[in-house]
């Protein structure tokens, strides 16, 4: 098997360092497996759109010395590599759920909704979607469907039943299915909701493991069901930690610079960023804490990725 891994990042603004350390294991895993790295832009969410995030991502990215094969200036086989332009494909899955009885429409007002929640908030229980359109027959939604446009698509989810995962940092990983709502795939806009797009995409590029910051270890039970709705295999995945600051919140603003560019204004080497990064959240299991890029591809594992956050230290770097 030939190893492709992504880094997918949203455009919502300028190269964080938590990314930073995300595409890190990534390249390293790529380049120690003598695969591919693909960089796909993942701008479903338009209204958080930046247009800085891009150019911000090549510079950065290029000082730092990290490469990759395939990506939205660079092209490739699976072009294009930013979602916004791949509409029709998800759509045409989304299609594809509905007519094998994996997905249904649902044509459920937003004030429904609201209302729905705020009710069963006041009962402390789980708020959710409640299936109330999953019971209309599907040839009178497929009609509704043609003559209501404000429409969406929602997964089926089995009302029993467990899902799982074995991680390649967290290790087995469990989730009740009683837990997990019938999930938006296609908003009424012809947009997919982030969980169908990257389902397709890896699958459709041929990513073969998926390794991505811990935030989005709560939206893997969505993604493995909508994999196996479709009949797919789901890559092994592995959810490297968050990058701390030191009161042990994540990295942001209040806790000094954290965009590259700043470091590179800064003075900061390069190569030191890169060796420090790799170091939040890994050890080597030596008292070695100087390397090299070669070094790093040499040495750094995905099983010795550690699962508590790495906290960012200042002055270390």
């Amino acid at each position: 098997m030939t190893v492709r891994v992504r880094f997918a990042p949203s455009p919502t603004g300028e190269l964080h360092i938590g990314s930073v350390r995300t595409i890190l294991y990534n390249y390293l895993f790529a380049k120690q497996n003598g695969g591919t790295l693909v960089l796909r832009i993942e701008d479903t969410d338009q209204g958080r759109f930046d247009a800085r995030s891009l150019p911000s991502i090549y510079e950065g990215l290029h000082w730092l010395g990290i490469g990759w094969d395939e990506g939205p200036r660079e092209g490739g086989p699976y072009a294009p590599y930013v979602q916004s332009e791949r509409l029709a494909t998800y759509q045409d899955h989304a299609r594809q759920l509905v007519e094998m009885g994996a997905a249904y429409f649902c044509f459920c007002s937003k004030a429904r909704l609201e209302q729905l929640r705020a009710t069963q908030a006041a009962r402390k229980e789980i708020t959710r979607y409640d299936g109330l359109c999953r019971r209309i027959d599907p040839k009178e939604a497929a009609d509704r469907a043609q003559r209501e446009p404000d429409h969406v698509v929602r997964l089926k989810v089995p009302d029993e039943g467990t899902v799982s995962v074995d991680d390649l940092v967290h290790g087995h990983v469990e989730w009740p299915l009683a837990t997990i709502e019938d999930q938006v795939l296609l908003k009424s806009d012809g947009f997919p909701t982030y969980h169908l797009a990257v389902v397709v995409d890896d699958h459709v590029m041929g990513i073969t493991h998926i390794l991505r910051g811990e935030e989005w270890l709560p939206s893997v039970p969505k993604h493995l069901l909508i994999f196996r709705a479709f009949g797919w295999t789901a890559p092994p995945m592995g959810h490297v930690p968050l990058v701390l600051g030191q009161d042990s919140k994540k990295l942001s603003k209040r806790h000094g610079a954290t965009r590259v560019v700043e470091f590179r204004e800064q003075g900061v080497l390069h190569e030191a960023l890169v060796n420090y990064l790799a170091l939040v959240g890994w050890a080597p299991g030596t008292e070695d804490e100087v390397f090299s890029m070669d070094d790093l591809v040499a040495r750094w594992r995905i099983d010795q990725v550690q699962k508590a956050g790495g906290k960012w230290d200042y002055t270390r770097l």
